[in-house]
């Protein structure tokens, strides 16, 4: 494999510049996310996505396809850097780094720019902190056959690194926007898609809900829940029972719950 630079000092720019992408206000501001990870960066690659910048270190491999995947992004043209372990593990945000890491930019979509089907099944998440819980959420949502994913509240971006990591890098070939719950609520109104919220007081049980035409069903945090704007005026209440002493689910088990009654009603599962 040809060599093409390598990055030993921690001090290095672009070392400092994959620190920096960590905050979500660099990422903004760069244009720029991180990806690490054999099976991220593959799925990214496999979903044609293109690089800015690859890191490698052969001492850190995991995967025994870690030099293939070099070899192919240095044969696209992408630039490659080979690091040493100290300055890797300086750019890395992952206890045990794989030795690969890419610098991307960010994903995600306007709402005009989704392209739906006919009868269309949406994933809104509002104001959810946790990047893993979104990642799993996507995940679920690729399972599911969803349509489009939106998120709503910006408490944790898509492009959080961590978010791609929780997903496997399912963002990169599953549709996803960002955008105010205002704005999302006039396009699925203009889309004429029936809006079907979460709520632990609903008395509506969620398989009591048609969910065989163009539906987004919203979940929100569970210390939280949705905001006011998602009132019962614009849309149906659905609630999950709950025979213990708890009085609701982690949100990426709830929207796991409501996505495969919906799939089983639109594949007669």
């Amino acid at each position: 494999m040809e060599k093409r630079l390598t990055i030993e000092s921690l001090q290095n720019p672009r070392v400092k510049v994959a620190v920096k992408l960590r905050k979500a206000k660099i990422r903004k501001e760069a244009g720029q996310t991180l990806v690490e990870g054999y099976r991220e960066i593959h799925r990214a690659i496999t979903s044609n996505w293109t690089f800015d910048e690859l890191y490698y270190c052969p001492e850190l491999y995991l995967d025994p396809e870690a030099d293939r995947l070099v070899s192919a992004l240095q044969k696209s043209a992408t630039p490659t850097f080979q690091c040493s372990e100290p300055a890797f593990r300086k750019m890395s945000y992952r206890d045990t780094p794989d030795g690969l890491l890419a610098l991307s930019p960010l994903v995600g979509k306007s709402l005009d720019e989704l392209d739906l089907p006919d009868n269309p099944l949406v994933l809104i998440a509002e104001g959810l902190e946790k990047p893993g819980n979104l990642g799993t959420l996507l995940r679920t949502a690729d399972a599911t056959g969803v349509d489009a994913v939106v998120v709503c509240g910006h408490k944790t971006d898509i492009n959080n690194p961590n978010v791609i990591r929780a997903s496997i890098g399912t963002l990169f070939f599953i549709p996803i926007a960002e955008a105010s719950s205002e704005k999302t609520i006039q396009w699925l109104a203009k889309k004429n898609i029936q809006i079907l919220t979460a709520l632990p007081e609903a008395p509506v049980n969620y398989t009591e809900a048609d969910m065989r035409k163009g539906i987004a069903l919203v979940v929100g945090s569970e210390d939280e829940g949705l905001t006011p704007i998602w009132s019962k005026e614009i849309s149906r209440p659905l609630s999950i029972p709950m025979l213990g002493r708890n009085d609701s689910l982690n949100v990426s088990t709830a929207a796991a719950v409501l996505l495969y009654e919906a799939l089983r009603q639109r594949t007669n599962l």
